[in-house]
Formats: C-alpha cells, structure tokens, sequence
C-alpha cells in the first residue's frame, strides 16, 4: 500500500515548497490522498523553508508529521532537523553540495548526492530541489515518473517554461544517481 509522510527542508529560495507541491499535484493526478503544509520563516528566500507532504492510498486523518517516513535536506541545518526524526526503514535524501557531513543511521537508507552541483551542471543551480526529487521518488516508487513530468509542465510558471527541458532532465538525473547508491 502506497504511503509516505515526506519532509522537504532547505533555505527560502531553494525549491523545497515546489518540489514537495509537485509531490503532491502527482499524488492527486493519480487520484492518492495528499495533504501539503508550507512553512517557512518571514525572511523566506535565505530563511528556512519546509513543507510535509503526504501521499497515501489511505484517507490521511492528520497532516501532522513528527517521524517523516522520507526526508528531503537541501542545506546542513535540515539535515540536522530532520535526518534524526526519520522513521526506521525510511528514506533520507541529502544535497551533499551543501550538506558536509554523513548520516551516521544504519537504519535507513540514505541517498546522498550532490544535487545543487548536478543542478549546476544542467544550467541552473535552483533545480536541485528537482534532483533531490528524482532521488525520492527513485527511491520510494511513490508516484510515476510521467506523472511528476506532467505536473511539472503544468505547474512550471509561464516565466520559468524555458527551465521545463532542464527540469525534465534534473528529474531524471536524481533518479539516476538514487539507482546507483
């Protein structure tokens, strides 16, 4: 039975709301429960920025999460938060192009890869949080490629349709690298 209660953390400015809003817009295309809880400081871009995401094939009675069965860390302050609150058996993505130490847990599987980097390569260093999410649903087979690729193209702003190609490819790239980890 499908079900993950996810975490998405980083700085303002770095995707994480985006990449859990289109976790969630594929969960609803492929007719899942979905809750989406934004949160993020009055600073926002620099500031700390989360939301929890939950998919689930189940009706969802709280969108309260306290142990994420996934979490995705886009800076080192969300790996500190978040990489201890992990459930057993989960999943924890990390961006090692800013995050500069291990998860020490043997209990989870932990996807470690250098997100803004690859981002970087593919032309636009603000599509890590996209890699990020490559790696997770690689990892967790939660929702469909095609489906988080349709979202994008329906939810990539006209202004940023230029970025839907490398977006696509970010998308792929993350799935790749969770393969091989």
């Amino acid at each position: 039975m499908r079900h993950e209660e996810t975490i998405f953390s980083g700085f303002g400015g770095q995707g994480a709301l985006f990449a859990g809003q289109l976790l969630a817009y594929s969960g609803m295309a492929e007719d899942l429960h979905v809750t989406w809880i934004p949160s993020y400081g009055p600073e926002m871009r620099g500031g700390t920025a989360n939301c929890t995401v939950i998919v689930s094939e189940m009706e969802i009675g709280a969108p309260i999460i306290r142990h994420p069965t996934a979490a995705v860390v886009l800076n080192l302050p969300s790996m500190e938060k978040y990489e201890p609150l992990v459930k057993p058996g989960g999943v924890l993505v990390v961006n090692t192009s800013l995050v500069d130490i291990e998860s020490e847990r043997d209990d989870i599987r932990v996807i470690a890869l250098p997100a803004s980097d690859i981002a970087e390569e593919l032309g636009n260093a603000r599509m890590a949080n996209v890699v990020a999410l490559g790696a997770l649903i690689e990892a967790t087979g939660l929702v469909d490629f095609e489906t988080v690729e349709q979202q994008l193209e329906e939810h990539l702003s006209e202004r940023q349709r230029e970025w839907l190609k490398p977006n696509k490819k970010a998308l792929h790239e993350g799935a790749a690298r969770a393969k091989s980890e």
